[in-house]
């Protein structure tokens, strides 16, 4: 679902395998189920899909274990335009 939001704004969105072993790792920590691996993305992807549609130099969003157990940033990799050409740049 949050891939299809993403694609809207030609945005790649990739989980990292270690991301999605945390996600699950939370779920079953809650005792919650399936139920609560919706709420832990939420609760993960809800900054970034109201940064992701304001920007239009960012090809592509992973999102890291970190991003799941830390709250820390996902790596967002950028375009930027210099006299014509494309420059890819992770942040």
């Amino acid at each position: 679902q949050y891939q299809k939001f993403f694609e809207m704004d030609n945005v790649l969105l990739e989980f990292t395998q270690d991301a999605l072993k945390a996600v699950s790792a939370k779920a079953i920590e809650r005792k919650t189920g399936a139920r609560g691996l919706r709420a832990i993305l939420e609760d993960v992807m809800l900054d970034i899909m109201y940064e992701i549609p304001s920007r239009d130099d960012i090809t592509k969003c992973v999102i890291t274990k970190e991003v799941i157990t830390n709250k820390e940033k996902p790596i967002m990799v950028t375009t930027e335009r210099k006299k014509g050409k494309k420059k890819e740049v992770t942040a």
